[in-house]
């Protein structure tokens, strides 16, 4: 046995040895070392033709993965010193290789097929174990001499086969295919005549797909065998087994020529084919084959029809984008409102494919606009999810704005949800409501209730839209958790900024979730830029320093998400009257912040007293020490005053006083002391 490595001299020196080899032996040779149970089998591979490449496909009749070769181990030989011209290999495996190919029909393990590097097909046997059997470069499959015949067309050979004793022209080859099927398939008009002579019965035989000649020579297009099988009275109605007749591949291979020849043959016209239940002519609908619907259509096929779904051929032609074979339906009495099982009408599923030129059509002809699919969206809803503006603009002036109250939701709702805010500054040019609030059955479907289209917007942090919302008149205070602490929660101080600017309550409070103080406080705290700007523009601070508790010890804090989990902050408890601000302030992802907090909150109160908790964070860093002291009696007269006059004045008032700007700007916080008056 050849120890477990060997030194790249040995390498070079493995490859002198087997260097008379051919390609294929070399090939044969490192792809059985590589799959032998031995490591350290690379020298023969390294030397020889290039290995098999893990990135190539492979087939497997037992559907088995490829079997690679692995590239990094040397040779394993019983000796270095074997002959060259009569090299010997020697596998460390108990059972190696076998030099003839299993039967594969009772052969029991897995088969892998796969290519090498250089293209070359190669097959290995593997028991059941993983062991190998046998690997070799895949034989080629020889082609019998009547199939071959018929594919090249010589015919002198196809007769004298077809005479010859014992030829049977009833076994199949290997696809499953008789000779028949071959001579359709590759479009052997004279062939096939041979063979029909020879053994007319096997004319609408079937292959292993249920395809009869015929069905071959459609799928090919192959017309004079397709004539020739027809003038033999070949069954012209005989389906596959998928159910598809000659006729519906025929449409399916938008061959006019063939379907004429078909249709004169008596072609059932009306055969639901396919597992869906389509018949031609939704096939050929689908296709925009004009001619072809023409004579469907004159040999009575039926405009009504549909497949399992509802879908007419009608349907088809506007849910593929077909207008010229939509135009011919409708000449000849197509439902232009036919409806799916969905709902759907041939308008809604062309305004869902964004088919413009089908959309204006059916309009044209009067199709109603104002039918919802199943889940009650109109085609102008859809319009506007697809942002498609160009629909919606052929939509609103014939869609019911009754309809649309009706469905429980606004185009605008979907407009804002996608972000299509060219569609939803036309809508709101065209007069849609703004203030429009989805359904309470539609609102249940958000898990935080939403209902109003500025909400969509604000929650996708779109400012261009709230934008044109708020500008357009949008209410900012509609939503049971606002947009205001939606834009919070995500940081934006632009939209924060536009939503206050614009009337948002900054004291809103969250009714399922009540609490003491201002709610979007709970958002804002870790961004005190935005904290003192919601502060600075109305937002209550007296309250978050009211404690039932006091100078008492607090109970402890629980933070499971059970007593308060709106999913945008650490869970904290709910007390009765609500959640204090002292107890959502020792939330674990907001205390490390309880001073800074504590000392904005200060420049916005007179005389408080900082309960037990809101002293204990303070206590807990020492930098903190001088906020407590801050918050201690008295406070400065200036401070005083100034939450007096903002007490008395309000804020929205303090500019028309005559008084001096920098007086004003301590006034609205924006100094801390009144150097500049």
């Amino acid at each position: 046995m050849a120890a477990a490595s060997i030194s790249r001299s040995a390498a070079f020196e493995d490859y002198s040895v087997y260097g008379n080899l051919s390609d294929d032996e070399l090939l044969q040779i490192a792809i059985e070392r590589s799959l032998s149970d031995t490591p350290n089998n690379y020298a023969i591979a390294a030397a020889s033709t290039p290995s098999p490449q893990p990135d190539l496909p492979s087939q497997s009749s037992h559907n088995a993965p490829a079997d690679h070769s692995s590239h990094n181990a040397p040779a394993d030989h019983g000796s270095h010193n074997a002959s060259a011209e009569n090299p010997t290999a020697h596998y460390s495996s108990p059972n190696p290789p076998s030099q003839q190919p299993p039967d594969p029909k009772t052969f029991h393990g897995t088969v892998s097929r796969f290519m090498t590097g250089s293209g070359k097909s190669m097959v290995a046997y593997r028991r059941p174990d993983g062991s190998l059997v046998y690997i070799a470069p895949e034989p080629k499959e020889e082609e019998e001499p009547l199939f071959k015949a018929i594919r090249v067309g010589d015919v002198n050979t196809v007769k004298e086969l077809t005479m010859r004793p014992g030829t049977n022209l009833m076994t199949p080859s290997k696809p499953g295919w008789l000779a028949i099927h071959q001579a359709a398939w590759y479009g052997q008009d004279t062939c096939l005549r041979v063979l029909l002579s020879a053994q007319r019965g096997m004319i609408n035989k079937r292959s292993d797909l249920g395809e009869t000649p015929l069905f071959v020579a459609v799928s090919n297009k192959q017309l004079r065998c397709v004539q020739v099988l027809l003038e033999s009275a070949a069954d012209v109605n005989i389906q596959n087994y998928d159910k598809e007749t000659p006729l519906f591949r025929a449409c399916e291979q938008n061959s006019a020529t063939m379907v004429a020849v078909l249709l004169n043959h008596g072609a059932l016209v009306n055969t639901s084919c396919t597992s869906l239940g389509c018949t031609a002519l939704h096939e050929a609908a689908c296709r925009n084959n004009v001619e072809i619907c023409d004579m469907l259509l004159k040999a009575g096929a039926k405009l009504e029809l549909t497949n399992i779904y509802g879908i007419s051929a009608l349907f088809n032609a506007a849910q593929s984008g077909q207008p010229a074979t939509l135009r011919f339906l409708l000449t000849h009495g197509a439902d232009i409102n036919s409806r799916a099982a969905d709902g759907a009408t041939p308008l809604y599923e062309a305004t869902k494919n964004r088919h413009q030129e089908v959309v204006e059509l059916l309009l044209s002809h009067k199709a109603d606009p104002n039918k919802p699919g199943k889940t009650g969206l109109l085609p102008l809803h859809i319009a506007a999810q697809t942002g498609n503006d160009t629909i919606v603009s052929m939509l609103v002036p014939v869609t019911s704005k009754a309809a649309v109250r009706w469905s429980g939701i606004s185009p605008l709702h979907l407009a804002a949800e996608r972000n299509r805010d060219e569609v939803l500054e036309d809508l709101i040019a065209a007069g849609f409501d703004v203030n429009a609030q989805l359904s309470e059955e539609r609102s249940k479907l958000y898990e935080d209730r939403r209902s109003s289209v500025l909400y969509f917007s604000v929650s996708n942090n779109n400012v261009d839209a709230v934008r044109s919302l708020l500008a357009a008149g949008a209410d900012p205070n509609r939503d049971m958790f606002r947009p205001l602490m939606v834009a919070a929660r995500m940081g934006s101080m632009e939209m924060v900024e536009l939503l206050v600017e614009h009337g948002a309550d900054i004291n809103a409070p969250v009714p399922t979730h009540p609490t003491t103080f201002p709610a979007v406080y709970m958002f804002s705290m870790k961004f005190l830029p935005m904290f003192k700007f919601l502060l600075d523009h109305g937002g209550h601070a007296q309250s978050c320093f009211s404690c039932v508790y006091g100078a008492c010890t607090h109970p402890p804090i629980r933070t499971k998400h059970s007593d308060w989990d709106l999913g945008y902050s650490d869970g904290v408890p709910q007390q009765t009257g609500g959640v204090q601000f002292c107890e959502m302030i020792s939330a674990p992802s907001i205390c490390r912040w309880a001073g800074p907090i504590i000392d904005v909150l200060l420049d916005y109160v007179g005389h408080v007293t900082l309960c037990s908790r809101l002293l204990e964070h303070l206590d807990s860093f020492s930098d903190w020490s001088g906020i407590k002291d801050k918050a201690a009696p008295p406070r400065p007269l200036l401070q005083l005053c100034r939450v007096q006059v903002l007490q008395l004045v309000g804020r929205r008032r303090l500019k028309k006083l005559p008084l001096p700007v920098g007086l004003i700007r301590f006034l609205q916080h924006q100094e801390r002391c009144v150097h500049d008056c």
